[in-house]
């Protein structure tokens, strides 16, 4: 499956909110999503906010682009898409119409044709600066673009890179832990070909004999170059190949370990519960020095994608004893995709200090009266904790990551107008904290905690 994606997913916009919305985008209001009203002048003021995307997985300008995702799930087995994220699904015609001026109800091949057409047209006309002139029309200034590397057409300010640490806590052979399901027999090569690069970046030609070593010559330093290459994150996919409960671990424990399966004859690796030792002690360490580094560490806890995903492994109340290590409070967690199902349980880890939240994804993924739920109750209690995102993605051939990304800005912006509004009109915040509010999650929150130097 093209889409990332569908760990992902997609879905409609309500009438008034999107009104206001598409006024910055110059779209017009979808009947499709009737329903509730935004407040109206709470929806002008949400259509002004240029807004900080915090997690997309934006294309390069390369045609070939291939550093786009590190793991990329086209190789999975097959398994459904939700009817949300399907090419025909009536979510994609209002981005169409902004982006390409689609003047279309339908998706017949001859109109298609005309949206593809118009597509590569004004992707000659824009040339390298095609990616920027999307964040224009989707009203975002800063996109977060979780790539192995960024490419041509998406320079700073406007495009911040998130880089990916999972293959960086799995040095050992990978052979039997990646038996426990065909996802994951498909994925865990993608994060050894991913390691293999980072140690030619480093020109080492094999990994050290011991764990001390790797972690002081190629953890740190592939760290410490990600960051000077301007990444303000690094993100990690691990429920795809894991759970995410990373346990303490006793250093010396996970230094014989490592030892035992780094060079061993039969190059099987360690079974998952050995491995997984080894693993807990390296996040946790990735974590440290993203910390020390100025780095968020953000991590996937959604649904997923793939026909053997395990859902329960994506908790993010797994993630609790990580949040509450003492010598990790100086790095900033930020739950991806705001735990999917288990939203309740991320406003709970909301209370650590250093524990933050996006709703990018579910946005499109569940109705809007849904997100909007999620947002009040994250919003209730922790409004400086909340950040704006997308997931703009290649969902298909026609709904590429621009689409995505117009379509999930203005649900974005509907699903929390329709929670601040819910808020007004129960009398738990003023109209014009709901508007400093709305500012703090699309824009200011995100621009503080990556330090973007944003007004």
């Amino acid at each position: 499956m093209t889409a990332r994606r569908c760990a992902s997913a997609a879905l409609l916009l309500a009438v008034c909110a999107a009104v206001a919305c598409r006024q910055a985008a110059s779209t017009p209001p979808p009947a499709a999503r009737a329903g509730a009203a935004v407040d109206a002048e709470l929806a002008a003021a949400l259509a002004k906010v240029r807004a900080v995307d915090n997690h997309t997985h934006v294309n390069s300008t390369d045609p070939k682009d291939a550093d786009s995702d590190a793991l990329p799930l086209d190789g999975l087995p097959p398994f459904d898409l939700p009817a949300t994220v399907r090419p025909d699904n009536p979510v994609w015609l209002p981005a169409f119409k902004t982006l390409y001026g689609y003047a279309y109800a339908d998706f017949s091949e001859p109109h298609l044709k005309e949206l593809r057409a118009a597509r590569d047209r004004t992707i000659g006309e824009q040339r390298g600066k095609f990616p920027e002139w999307v964040l224009d029309k989707a009203g975002t200034e800063v996109m977060l673009a979780n790539r192995v590397a960024m490419g041509p057409g998406l320079a700073p300010p406007r495009f911040r890179w998130v880089s990916f640490g999972d293959a960086l806590m799995l040095p050992l052979p990978t052979k039997l832990v990646a038996q426990a399901t065909p996802d994951r027999t498909a994925l865990y090569p993608l994060e050894k070909k991913l390691l293999d690069r980072y140690l030619a970046d480093l020109h080492l030609a094999k990994l050290p004999a011991t764990l001390d070593e790797y972690q002081r010559t190629v953890v740190t330093p592939t760290l410490e170059r990600q960051r000077q290459a301007g990444a303000v994150a690094v993100k990690f996919e691990a429920a795809y190949l894991r759970s995410l409960a990373f346990d303490e671990v006793d250093p010396a424990v996970a230094s014989r370990l490592y030892a035992q399966y780094v060079n061993a004859a039969s190059g099987d690796g360690p079974p998952q519960n050995v491995y997984r030792i080894v693993q807990d002690f390296l996040f946790r360490y990735i974590a440290r020095e993203a910390g020390r580094l100025g780095m968020a560490v953000h991590i996937h806890s959604f649904e997923g994608a793939g026909g053997s995903y395990v859902v329960a492994d994506s908790d993010p109340l797994l993630l609790e004893s990580t949040f509450n290590d003492p010598s990790l409070r100086a790095t900033k967690f930020v739950i991806i995709h705001g735990g999917g199902m288990y939203a309740d349980h991320t406003a709970a880890m909301l209370a650590k200090p250093n524990v933050y939240a996006d709703y990018s994804l579910v946005e499109l993924l569940y109705p809007p009266s849904k997100v909007a739920g999620i947002l009040r109750n994250w919003l209730t209690q922790y409004p400086d904790k909340v950040l704006f995102g997308t997931d703009a993605s290649p969902f298909s051939a026609d709904a590429g990551w621009d689409v995505a990304a117009v379509a999930g800005t203005a649900a974005a912006r509907e699903e929390l107008g329709l929670a601040l509004t819910e808020m007004i009109q129960a009398g738990e915040v003023t109209r014009p904290r709901a508007e400093e509010i709305a500012t703090m999650v699309l824009r200011t929150n995100a621009a503080k905690l990556y330090n973007l130097g944003l007004r």
